[in-house]
Formats: C-alpha cells, structure tokens, sequence
C-alpha cells in the first residue's frame, strides 16, 4: 500500500546521499556502509536497515550495491489510507517493502558514465527504476554538465484481490550545471521533467460527498485520478565555504505539473567541523503547494467531477522540517585494510499543516467542519561508514 511512500522517500534522503556518484572526474571512494532508521508520525511507524558497499575496479571503473528495507506499522483506513481518517473500519497494517539497488560509475578522461538499476517490491506494489547518467567537467575543472534519465516500471496490486494488477510508467530527465564562481562560492543549477503514465491512484482510497440520508452526513466512492502526470522542477543551490572552516548551503526549488499542484522549496544548511574529529550539522526546510485542480475534502454530491481525489499529498498544506546531524570520525589504525571509519547521528523534526484536508476522528461535527489536520513527525537515521 502506497500510504508509506512519502514518508520513505523523506527517509531514504540520507540514502541517496551515500549513493549518489562523485563529479566528473573522480570515482566514488570504496567504502560500507550500515544504517538503521526509523519514522514515527501520523500513525505510522516505518524503521528498518540499509547496507551500501562501494569498490572500484581498476581507475576508470566503480561498482556499488544498496540494500533497504522499509518496516511499516500503523492504523490505515479505505478513505483515507492513514489513521487520521478512522472512518471506515480501520485496522492494524503492517507491511515490509524490500528494495535492492545496483549501479555503475565509468570514467573516461572527464566524462563519468553512470547507470543503476533499483527494483523495490512488498506485497501489493512491484516497482523497477532504470537510469543513465553522463557528467562532464570544462573549463579547467571549474564547470560541470551533467544529463540523467529515468525509466520505471511498475505495477500496483491490492491487498486480498490477486487479479488486480494495473501498470505504471514513469520517466523523467535531468540536467544539471555546478559552476566555480569564487574561491569560496559554488553555484549549482538544476532542471527536470517527469511523466507519468497508468493507475496513478491508491487503490484503496475513497473520498467523501454530502449525502443527508447517510448518519455522518457524507457518503464514500473510490477515487478517480487522470492516467498521465507531467511534472517541471527547478532549482538553484550556492555553496559558500566560510573563513572559519564552516560552510552555508542555500537551495531554491520550483514545481509545477499538470494536476494544478505549484510548489516552493527553501532549504538552508550550515556545517561546522569542531573538536577535530566532529562535524555538526544543522538545517532547516520550508516547503508549501496548492491543491491539485481535482482534490477536496468534502465532494458537493457523487461524481461531482471526472476526477475525485481526497489525498492529503494532493491537498493544500506548508510543512516545516528542522534537523541536526552530528558526525564523528574514528580511527581504525588496529584493521589494515580501512582506512577510516564514522559514526553517524540525524534527527529531523517535520511538521506538516494542512489548509483543506480535515481530521475525521473528530464525531458528531457538521460534515466540512472538522478540525484541520496536522501532521507532526520524527525521522532519526544512525548509520557506520568505513573507508578501505
């Protein structure tokens, strides 16, 4: 069930972070990594382990394998497909998605060749990712271009109904320029575009209409999503290194696609190395959007429209997430193969408020006159790396 997948991506940040390849030029280093998180919010409990293990082949080739697993607890409804919306006989759900992931990093002069596969499966979604990447430093090294493009592949089953099987294709392009401004000053400059094509609604989730002759005053049917989606994203990102060994990361992102969604992203981050051995880290995200064209809380009547959506993801909200990560580096003198190793600790605190998505645990209220729902969300990430 698709309930989790925001939250999972939210986690998997860290993640894609320890995956993603180094510029052009330069070779991912060889090194592990182990890492236990751990999502508690919304009535939801997602935790699990992730392996990453890094080798390069010779100097012109790396090879890296990711193993992750996403353990989800928690109260879903058919409404809502989360806990907030006990309406309709919610129950404990439990579920494990497992995903394995492979990739590839050639160099060739200053060209990195980069490809990967990623297949994700638990019991009612079957997902695989192919990519392909090409990324070329110009200009006495202070100029990066790069190109991506990703195809996926996958299905959406439903839990008790073995002969639904319903396809999904995903694609999407990537551009990207990272440039030397100063000394001190990096610029980095991003664009994409997404489509998506096929059953692109939870199969499980159904919205509400007025309905008089119904004792809570509204009425249910499934929801009912267009079959394609085109997304725009971009954004711009400066890196400034600060006299006192210290750096401030600021990113700007616009999105927009066809479903009427417009979103603004502000991220701001500040590093600091101290003690020697430590680096903190503290940040902080601002995000906000508008509803999709086809969302409402509260539909005026049945097939009010062509299209019906009651999904929080597709609603109008801001959310706020505020982080710190403390990192200390270990020696490993006593093992001669490693050459250094650190200890990792990440905690983020999200608050996420919604203007026109409302709490339907709240009874014997007017139906439209629910409480406002609000979503608050701890994310903590402890993960081991080894260099060798």
């Amino acid at each position: 069930m698709r309930v989790h997948r925001t939250a999972a991506v939210r986690i998997c940040v860290v993640l894609l972070a320890l995956c993603a390849s180094g510029r052009a030029g330069v070779l991912p280093d060889d090194r592990a990594d182990a890492l236990y998180h751990r999502y508690e919010g919304g009535g939801i409990q997602i935790q699990g382990p992730s392996i990453l293990l890094r080798k390069k082949v010779g100097d012109s080739l790396s090879f890296s394998y990711n193993y992750y697993v996403d353990s989800i607890t928690g109260h879903v409804d058919t409404v809502s497909g989360a806990s907030v919306d006990a309406i309709s006989g919610a129950s404990v759900y439990k579920e494990q998605r497992t995903q394995h992931s492979v990739t590839a990093d050639y160099l060739h002069g200053k060209t990195t060749y980069s490809g990967g596969y990623i297949s994700s499966k638990e019991n009612d979604y079957d997902a695989k990712t192919g990519y392909l990447s090409v990324s070329q430093d110009m200009f006495g090294d202070l100029t990066n271009i790069s190109f991506g493009y990703t195809v996926g592949k996958d299905t959406v089953g439903q839990r008790g109904n073995p002969t639904f099987a319903e396809p999904v294709t995903r694609r999407n392009w990537q551009v990207g320029l990272s440039q030397v401004l100063t000394r001190n000053l990096l610029l980095g400059a991003n664009f994409e575009t997404s489509e998506s094509e096929g059953f692109l609604n939870n199969p499980y989730r159904k919205v509400r209409y007025l309905d008089g002759g119904e004792v809570r005053g509204y009425g249910t049917q499934f929801e009912r999503y267009p079959h394609t989606r085109t997304g725009n994203a971009g954004s711009v990102e400066l890196k400034y290194y600060l006299p006192w060994r210290a750096a401030l990361d600021g990113t700007y992102r616009l999105y927009s696609d066809t479903w009427g969604i417009l979103a603004h992203t502000g991220r701001l981050t500040y590093t600091q190395p101290a003690f020697g051995r430590w680096t903190f880290e503290g940040r902080a995200r601002y995000y906000t959007q508008n509803h999709a064209d086809f969302y409402s809380d509260l539909f005026p009547y049945q097939n009010a429209f062509n299209f019906l959506a009651r999904d929080r993801e597709l609603a109008t909200f801001t959310s706020l997430t505020l982080g710190a990560t403390a990192t200390w580096q270990f020696p490993v003198s006593r093992v001669s193969f490693l050459q250094k190793g650190t200890l990792n600790l990440s905690w983020d605190r999200l608050r996420i408020s919604y203007d026109d998505y409302r709490d339907l645990s709240a009874i014997a209220v007017t139906p439209g006159t629910e409480p406002l729902f609000t979503l608050d969300a701890n994310v903590l990430q402890f993960f081991i790396s080894v260099w060798y």
